[in-house]
């Protein structure tokens, strides 16, 4: 019994980690009437299917301004209410990365039953924020074919520049890259340490060499970004931050799966018998396999949901002769 009792403690806490997060998105911006006066006391609720809770709510303090932190990847509604005036509702607002977006409202007076609803594109210029970003979402990560790692997802930055140019077909846990002209590094393997790898907002870095062992499942992340200027306080450096936000469950129970296997008979050559003879070495394949699999469901609809993964991945070649 007091097994059991550990495990579901356990399982609490994992539930309960991804909430101490600082680097998700946020909403935030001022409420005012019609007459452009500020209205403190607006009840603003962001709801979204990407929340387990699905909805959370702030009130415009006595500048009328707003701010609703710490939310997750998807499209949500804003609705603006306080007695007396009409409720009004921002539909499709879509949020990703660490980014703050505006979403303002004029209320005027009005019967409590009359509501306002605007649809519109969500605002792509963040004004709360100096943070320039990169974002990939899952279905560009699963859509370009990559090995899905970290130096694989590096060269889809633009201006980054990864230690690795290649296709990167095996596995790699080191992620090296730079920005601006200066060398940065994940694996520690040098002086310059101002990278920085985190999985939804938490480092998964050893601060004093900025490397680490921690291999993520990138390919069922919900998105990843990448900060290359204007790190806020959350990050100890200012250097370019790779942010992995992974998925989670929902309502209803659904699953993937990812195969991909070759090994030298699937393998060209360019070498020509005139390179052949200058004795250029060859690295013949033995085999390659990447073997992902993943499941999320419900434990108890809108309180609990459940989200696992597995991925075994590697690569063998014989030595140049």
């Amino acid at each position: 019994m007091r097994f059991y009792v550990r495990l579901l403690v356990g399982l609490a806490a994992l539930v309960l980690l991804p909430a101490a997060a600082h680097a998700q998105a946020s909403i935030a911006d001022v409420v005012r009437d019609t007459s452009g006066a500020v209205l403190p006391g607006v009840t603003v609720e962001a709801s979204s299917p990407a929340l387990i809770e699905k909805v959370r709510t702030a009130v415009s303090d006595g500048s009328g301004q707003y701010r609703i932190e710490n939310l997750r990847p998807g499209v949500y509604t804003v609705r603006f209410t306080l007695a007396g005036f009409s409720t009004v509702s921002r539909e499709g607002v879509e949020l990703s990365g660490s980014a703050t977006t505006s979403v303002n409202a004029d209320l005027k007076v009005g019967s409590v039953a009359e509501t306002v609803t605007v649809t519109g594109e969500s605002p792509v210029v963040d004004l709360q924020n100096a943070v320039r970003q990169t974002v990939l979402t899952s279905e560009v990560i699963n859509a370009i074919p990559t090995a899905g790692s970290y130096n694989a997802l590096l060269v889809l930055v633009p201006g980054v520049l990864g230690g690795q140019q290649d296709v990167a077909a095996g596995p790699c846990n080191s992620c090296t890259f730079s920005a601006h002209g200066t060398m940065l590094s994940l694996s520690g393997n040098r002086a310059n340490t101002d990278g920085r790898l985190l999985v939804d907002g938490i480092s998964i870095a050893v601060p004093q060499a900025g490397g680490t062992n921690y291999l993520t499942d990138t390919r069922n992340a919900q998105e990843v970004t990448f900060t290359v200027t204007g790190s806020m306080g959350e990050v100890e450096s200012g250097g370019p931050v790779m942010n992995i936000i992974p998925r989670a469950g929902g309502n209803s129970l659904s699953g993937n799966g990812y195969f991909a296997w070759a090994n030298g008979s699937l393998q060209s050559s360019n070498l020509d018998q005139q390179l052949k003879d200058l004795k250029i070495p060859e690295s013949p394949l033995i085999k390659n396999y990447d073997v992902n699999a993943a499941v999320g469901g419900p434990i108890h609809k809108d309180r609990v949901w459940f989200f696992a993964t597995a991925r075994a991945q590697g690569n063998s070649a014989y030595l140049p002769i």
